[in-house]
């Protein structure tokens, strides 16, 4: 019986899909690529444009308002930069909200996905930096722990730190030098951290994040960093104070 009702079924299948079918077959499938540049833009489609215009409109809106300014054009590059730099900063000055003091911040390089340029500041340059949904998280490690994880960040080529941090090691992953605050690394000490919860989870290739305590992880929307970044644009323009940063020797490697 069962199996009557499965070849009745497989038939009203077929013959569903018969009555259904198309009189076309496909003959051949070919491929081209096809260049797009600003060729297109000499020739305005004006039927294209009216479609879009109410579109974008509404994006501009959102994406334009000034929120900040810099004193120059800051870009990301390893193993320290200006950028970098500013964004761990940023992640320094968003932690008193929350009731933290962190001993250091880090952020991943490969989360900063552009640059700011030089003057006026829009949302749509926040977004472009940091694109994605990350939140500001704290954490605790242990001193041998942050030596493990600085180890893992010279392996990479060099992360975003803070300003508390001189780090000197080579690229095979070796420490010269690690001072937090000014003062040596202490095995048994424990420090906090503000970084992302993208980061917190060991991604990256930060396994030495995995062995945290004392976890406090924001999820509102609020706490996404792009908010955070925007929110010291706008705290440093109501000051009349454009942003800035620079290399410092947060973070060196060397060869050997």
């Amino acid at each position: 019986m069962h199996n009557k009702i499965q070849t009745t079924l497989v038939a009203v299948a077929a013959l569903s899909a018969a009555g259904c079918a198309s009189h076309y077959q496909m003959a051949e499938v070919s491929r081209s690529r096809i260049l797009i540049d600003n060729r297109y833009d000499k020739v305005p489609d004006a039927r294209a444009e009216a479609f879009i215009a109410p579109f974008k409109a509404k994006v501009d809106s959102v994406m334009s308002p000034v929120v900040g300014r810099t004193a120059r054009p800051l870009s990301s590059y390893q193993p320290e930069s200006p950028l970098s730099n500013l964004l761990t900063d940023i992640l320094i000055w968003g932690s008193a909200p929350f009731g933290e003091k962190p001993d250091f911040a880090l952020y991943n390089m490969g989360g900063i996905r552009a640059a700011f340029p030089a003057g006026d500041i829009t949302y749509g340059d926040v977004l472009d930096v940091a694109p994605f949904e990350n939140k500001i998280c704290f954490l605790t490690l242990t001193g041998d722990k942050v030596m493990e994880l600085f180890r893992q960040m010279a392996d990479f080529g060099g992360q975003a730190v803070s300003s508390s941090v001189r780090f000197t090691g080579t690229k095979a992953g070796d420490i010269k030098s690690l001072k937090i605050n000014g003062a040596d690394i202490d095995p048994k000490k424990e420090y906090r951290i503000a970084t992302l919860d993208y980061l917190a989870e060991g991604n990256d290739k930060l396994e030495a994040l995995k062995s945290k305590t004392k976890v406090n992880s924001p999820k509102d929307e609020k706490n996404n960093v792009r908010y955070i970044i925007m929110n010291y644009f706008k705290d440093k323009a109501a000051h009349g104070e454009a942003v800035d940063a620079k290399v410092e020797g947060r973070f060196i490697l060397t060869g050997e």
